[in-house]
C-alpha cells in the first residue's frame, strides 16, 4: 500500500484525534458522558491518529485521492 496522506492532512488528523480523545475521556462535558458519544469520539480519535501515523487513509485509496506531493 502506498501512502496517500500529505503533511498538512496528517497534522490536522493528529490534532483532531487528540482533541476527540481529550473530549471523550477528560473534558467532563455532559454530551460526552453518554456512552455513544464518549466511545464514538474515542474510536474516531484513534482512527484519526492511526491514519496520521501510517500516512494511509483507506477511504482515500478507494476514491483515488492523494494529498501528498511525493507519492
Amino acid at each position: 500500500m502506498t501512502t496517500n496522506v500529505g503533511t498538512i492532512d496528517r497534522v490536522l488528523r493528529a490534532a483532531l484525534g487528540i482533541v476527540l480523545l481529550y473530549l471523550a475521556f477528560f473534558s467532563g462535558l455532559p454530551t460526552f458522558t453518554e456512552p455513544l458519544f464518549k466511545y464514538g469520539a474515542a474510536i474516531v480519535g484513534i482512527v484519526m491518529l492511526a491514519t496520521s501515523t501510517l500516512k494511509l487513509c483507506p477511504l482515500y485509496s478507494i476514491f483515488g485521492i492523494k494529498t501528498c506531493k511525493d507519492c
